[in-house]
């Protein structure tokens, strides 16, 4: 007889789901799927079912558990997990994660690099597993496994909340197991299961039906041979639970209330039981025939949890290895223990509620002491309790009622969780310590929780709950805590401040800090105060705030450097780098490569890429070269800064976009906006749907620019740094192709606005370069007013230079001053040399200025400027070009008979080449006046051209054929 039923009893349907769902994965349509039940209820049954039929199909099997030991560990599941891939010996190889492989050094020690380990969000150490299982799952399509979450932690549920999400693609299945307790796990399955992005099964009680069978199956005899007394008194007292239902048979038979003889089974006692009562007298009679010594061993392995390493119970108990494994076989048999699968020398109770059965008969003081001794036990197995092991011996430790040691234990754990970027698990560890230790006599330990609470709250954004240990602050005053100390955490609320966006708050808790200091302060004390100072000073309004910033920064550096505290000499430098970008470039180099130097000098990967990136981003505007982007693109892959990264490609797309290179552009700056909105990088994924919108926008493409910009504005682009470039890099250009100056004019108005109501260190949105050659050609620019504009040192990054030469030019030759004005024109089109679409638009609108004040070469630039756009499809700018020729008298190329001008549905109805560049204008609504100064005709001759359009179109009016016009999208040209 087997008291356990050897099949899945009354789930038909739950394993016709998980047969699906893994035929799915191998044929790489990724699904995840939910088993959600109280306990015994038959989850880790039909989890065992997957697992094995996922391996008879050639799987891979990755298997994790909750924190069955102790209090929730962040990412546990998903290390145990991941574990089983090196346990295995043929793991993955992880070079092909490239840049994601050192995040998964968070959660497998062995798969970081030799840098120092970064905390990364996240989403991105998600992105990171995702693409592990697209890396496993080439070979072999595999099947991940996490049980018992009902208790995980925040940072796991995330990881899984984004799997369950993005597992479409991906030769991967995913099976959760959690109880139907309402908290965060139910909440995260149940939302997961409404937006369809996983199978949610709730399993319920079996029938009675189904309880006879699994009774049957259990006693190894037909259903009909099931005595009636028995199949009721299991339906009444299980109420369909699985798990209940072998227990109280396993009970019956043990006690000798339910025997076989020959004519089958007979009940020979009373069956009445009650429960959960009898739950527990049944585990704990057969832990009584274990002996004294067994029923302790299983009560110290309760302690510990629903999982427990023999290292342990050996160290506690004196056994050796041979009385040991003895006593657990003895456990084994009276199927109350079995070997833990995923991990060699621990074993697990059958079930969690064995375990809490045990522990129930446990009286408090035994409990307690059982607790202070295996505490002790793995203290002196595990110095420093690495992993796991700090929070257990924190839960060890709170059970025993050493409340001081339990909460720095659990402090400890917090700052090991915030540095890993679990901010979510760092916040509940840490809370709980500050709990604990409020009562505390040492002021200072109290302090020493309260300074890493601080930046946990921040970075899990809780600012509200951070601000309000300000009373706890004051406590310790109250409580005798030094000035030193008290200024310390008041540079912790300034820091929290600052990441908030309190600056004044932020200043408040600075001057206060200053004040508990005086003028005793250290220079450590005052670079870290500075360094905050300075960067809350850049946001506070003031007319010297930049100048404040740059001394605050300045004086924080140079401190830094007597100290020394390199990482805020890194941060302060590249500050001062940031603030002389405005003022000169050269400066700002030199800042860089102060912070990369330092950074080299003192083994600080993170903060030198950043520098480097930053350095490279200067030499970018200044020059237009991107080598050193692409060069520090690949140092930031290789030290596992992703973030970093995808902003270098975003820049990098937008370098492609004003070098006119826009298919290479499209395919780099959709792939950043998809993966940096899935990874949730919200400013990155600004920055390139802005990119995105200048190329359409270069590329006359109204509509695509619209929707980029709707898009942009959707992910939270309204007041953003990138919104001018909105304005003044994309849609001015799209107005100047369109030939609507007056346009173009106002929308580079609108992103000065802009940028006067949200400072950018972006310079490229017109103010220092477009809005020159506009204001020179309109006539609201003087020389004076060009020199006070070009002083700057963003007049001199090359994009705006070619624009700022271009107005010089226009303004030099309305001065008569011919000779300087064509020397402007060749500076322009050397800086222009790389930019196709500015070089020829200059040449277009300063040949105009060049033709009304008679100087430069105005047919020769008209010329260049006409095939170039002829050949882009610029009809507007390439018939205004022809038209500009036509008044000089100069001969004008024949466009019209190129059939390659008007689309094939248009052609057929006999549109002409002039006629279409008219239909493309009517999309704007433009009257006939406004179409003939933009093609260089009479509005006569537009007149004449609408109206044959109408009658060969077959269109009842004009309205009607500007409609048809507006509709007409980029794909629709030839």
């Amino acid at each position: 007889m087997h008291t356990r039923a050897p099949i899945v009893v009354g789930r038909d349907e739950e394993l016709r789901v998980l047969e699906r769902v893994l035929a799915d994965a191998g044929a790489r349509r990724g699904r995840a799927v939910f088993l959600v039940g109280e306990p015994g209820i038959g989850k880790t049954r039909l989890a065992r079912f997957a697992a094995g039929a996922a391996f008879d199909r050639g799987m891979r099997v990755l298997r994790g558990r909750g924190s069955t030991i102790g209090p929730m560990v962040p990412f546990r599941p998903l290390t145990e997990a991941l574990m089983s891939l090196l346990r295995a010996g043929n793991g993955p190889d992880l070079r092909e994660l490239g840049a994601y492989q050192p995040v998964l050094g968070t959660l497998v020690p062995e798969w970081g690099t030799e840098a120092p380990r970064q905390a990364h969000s996240v989403v991105v150490l998600a992105e990171a597993v995702l693409r592990l299982l697209a890396v496993v799952g080439r070979a072999q399509p595999c099947l991940v496994v996490l049980e018992d979450l009902h208790d995980a932690d925040a940072e796991t549920l995330a990881v899984i909340d984004y799997l369950v999400d993005n597992l479409d693609q991906v030769p991967a299945a995913l099976l959760v197991t959690t109880r139907a307790d309402p908290g965060p796990t139910l909440d995260v399955v149940r939302l997961a299961a409404q937006r369809e992005a996983g199978a949610l099964l709730e399993l319920g009680r079996l029938g009675e039906a189904q309880v006879r069978r699994m009774v049957a199956l259990c006693l190894e005899v037909d259903e009909s041979e099931v005595p009636d007394e028995v199949a009721e008194r299991m339906w009444a007292d299980s109420a369909g639970n699985p798990f209940v239902v072998e227990e109280m048979l396993h009970g019956l038979v043990n006690g000798g209330v339910l025997v076989r003889d020959p004519g089958g089974w007979q009940v020979l006692g009373d069956l009445r039981i009650d429960l959960p009562t009898a739950l527990v007298r049944a585990i704990a009679h057969r832990t009584d025939r274990l002996g004294p010594q067994g029923r302790e061993l299983l009560s110290l392995a309760a302690v510990l949890g629903h999982r427990f390493p023999l290292s342990v119970l050996r160290r506690v108990t004196g056994m050796d290895d041979r009385g040991l494994l003895s006593h657990l076989h003895a456990g084994v048999a009276a199927q109350l223990v079995t070997p833990d699968e995923p991990v060699p020398d621990w074993y697990a109770f059958r079930h969690p509620l064995t375990a809490e059965a045990l522990l129930a008969q446990l009286p408090p003081p035994h409990r307690a002491e059982l607790s202070r001794r295996i505490a002790d036990a793995v203290q002196e197995l595990h110095p420093g309790l690495p992993g796991e092991w700090c929070p257990l011996v924190a839960s060890l430790r709170l059970d025993a009622g050493q409340t001081a040691e339990a909460g720095a234990l659990l402090a400890e754990a917090g700052r090991r969780a915030l540095a890993d970027g679990a901010a979510g698990s760092a916040v509940r560890l840490l809370d709980h310590a500050h709990r604990l230790l409020a009562s505390q006599v040492d002021v200072e330990v109290r302090a020493d929780v309260l300074d890493s609470l601080l930046p946990a709250l921040s970075a899990a954004g809780q600012f509200g709950r951070a601000f309000a240990l300000v009373d706890a602050v004051a406590e310790l005053t109250v409580a005798g805590l030094s000035r030193v100390r008290r200024a310390e955490l008041h540079t912790k609320l300034a820091q929290v401040a600052g990441t908030a966006g309190e600056w004044t708050d932020g200043m408040a808790h600075v001057e206060t800090a200053r004040a508990l200091l005086g003028r005793d302060a250290t220079d450590e004390q005052n670079a870290r105060l500075d360094a905050v100072a300075a960067y809350l000073t850049l946001f506070v309004q003031g007319p010297d705030r930049i100048t404040s910033a740059e001394f605050l920064a300045r004086r924080a550096a140079e401190a830094a450097r007597r100290v020394p505290l390199p990482e805020v000499g890194c941060e302060t430098w590249q500050l001062l780098g940031v603030l002389a970008r405005d003022r000169d470039l050269d400066a700002a180099r030199d800042c860089f490569a102060q912070a990369r130097a330092l950074a080299e000098e003192h083994g600080l990967p993170i903060q030198r890429v950043y520098a480097l990136v930053r350095q490279a981003g200067v030499d970018w505007l200044a020059d237009g070269s991107s080598a050193e982007l692409v060069e520090a693109h690949e140092e930031a892959l290789r030290v596992g800064a992703i973030t970093l990264a995808y902003n270098v490609d975003a820049i990098l797309g937008l370098d492609a976009v004003l070098r006119g290179q826009y298919a290479a552009a499209s395919a780099k700056l959709a792939r950043t906006v998809e993966s940096t909105r899935r990874l949730r990088l919200k400013q990155v994924t600004l920055y390139a749907l802005m990119a995105q919108a200048t190329a359409a926008a270069h590329q006359g493409r109204r509509s695509d620019l619209d929707a980029a910009i709707e898009e942009f504005d959707e992910v939270g682009g309204v007041g953003s740094q990138e919104r001018p470039l909105c304005f003044g890099l994309a849609r001015a250009f799209c107005a100047l192709l369109e030939e609507d100056r007056a346009l173009a004019t106002r929308d580079v108005a609108r992103a000065i606005a802009y940028e006067a109501e949200t400072p950018t260190v972006f310079h490229l949105s017109g103010m220092h370069g477009l809005r020159l050659l506009l204001g020179a050609l309109s006539g609201e620019l003087d020389l004076d007013g060009h020199r006070s504009v070009t002083r700057s040192a963003a007049a001199g990054m090359r994009w705006n230079r070619v624009f700022g030469q271009f107005a010089l030019a226009v303004l030099l030759g309305r001065a008569g001053r011919d000779a300087e004005a064509a020397q402007a024109v060749r500076a322009a089109r050397d800086a222009a040399a790389i930019y196709p679409l500015a070089r020829h638009l200059g040449l277009r609108l300063v040949a105009e200025a060049a033709v009304a004040d008679r100087w430069g070469e105005p047919v020769a630039w008209l010329r260049v400027a006409e095939e170039f756009f002829h050949q882009a499809g610029q009809a507007a700018v390439a018939s205004a070009c022809r038209g500009l020729l036509r008044q000089l008298g100069a001969s004008v190329p024949q466009r019209r008979t190129g059939s390659d001008q008007v689309p094939r549905d248009l052609r057929a109805l006999g549109v002409t080449v002039r006629e279409f560049e008219v239909f493309r204008l009517l999309a704007g609504r433009l009257g006939n006046k406004a179409i003939a100064t933009r093609l260089h005709i009479s509005p006569r001759t537009v007149e004449k051209h609408v109206a044959s359009l109408i009658t060969k179109t077959g269109r009842a009016d004009r309205e009607a054929l500007s409609a048809w016009s507006e509709s007409l999208g980029p794909a629709d040209r030839p």
